[in-house]
């Protein structure tokens, strides 16, 4: 989360109705520079409950997508991080696309990646590129962070890009930091390590068709014996 410390006493406290502080701001600089942006995740206020929600804005500033975080981060590792969202957070329970003028988009939050049949579906529905807001810590991180975006990208033949907090040692939850971005072949294309910076990636989207038609994965699945659909 962007707005507010990522620390269960905190997610209510900053969260945030439709038409918030932080949706208003990054509708205005969508619109402002013609661009789209995924912005979050920020917590959201609906019916009582807080969600850990991402949203996404067209060039004109419209909100085109909103994604809920749909598996809650609830881990105790031994000798490592101890954190459950579901004491305060409530899950999702949609699968988010969006179409541009590039194609189909995926959206997803952070532990959500760990989930490929939420990736999958994603990518049956059309999804050259999937961007996850994350903060994978300093236990899951090393150990996993560039593992997880390789493989989403190799499994389902798409781009990934992760986007995470810098690394802040005083927090009370310290986030991994290196963001990146991958390619359908799980080649990295950038990443950045535990400071703030900023990344620049150029994403081909004909790399997804040339990738899928040299190495035809999802077309050669046997869905007379196996099968992931949306419920």
């Amino acid at each position: 989360m962007f707005c507010c410390p990522y620390d269960n006493a905190c997610f209510r406290a900053f969260g945030e109705t439709a038409g918030g502080q932080a949706q208003t701001a990054l509708s205005r600089l969508a619109g402002e520079l013609g661009i789209y942006i995924v912005g979050g995740s920020v917590p959201e206020l609906a019916g009582g409950n807080v969600y850990n929600a991402s949203y996404v804005y067209d060039r004109q500033g419209r909100e085109l997508a909103r994604h809920r975080k749909a598996h809650l981060f609830d881990i105790d590792v031994a000798g490592g991080q101890r954190f459950f969202e579901s004491d305060t957070l409530t899950p999702g329970d949609q699968i988010t696309t969006f179409d541009t003028e590039f194609g189909v988009m995926g959206l997803c939050i952070c532990f959500d990646l760990r989930f490929e049949e939420l990736a999958r579906c994603m990518a049956l529905r059309g999804a050259k590129c999937i961007f996850v807001p994350a903060a994978f810590n300093m236990t899951t991180g090393p150990a996993h962070w560039e593992l997880l975006f390789r493989q989403r990208a190799v499994d389902n033949q798409c781009f990934t890009v992760g986007v995470s907090p810098a690394r802040n040692p005083d927090a009370s939850y310290v986030a991994y930091g290196n963001s990146l971005a991958v390619d359908p072949w799980g080649t990295v294309l950038c990443r950045a390590e535990g400071e703030a910076a900023v990344l620049y990636a150029e994403l081909d989207l004909s790399k997804v068709e040339s990738v899928r038609s040299q190495l035809p994965i999802l077309s050669a699945r046997r869905t007379d014996l196996y099968e992931v659909k949306e419920l």
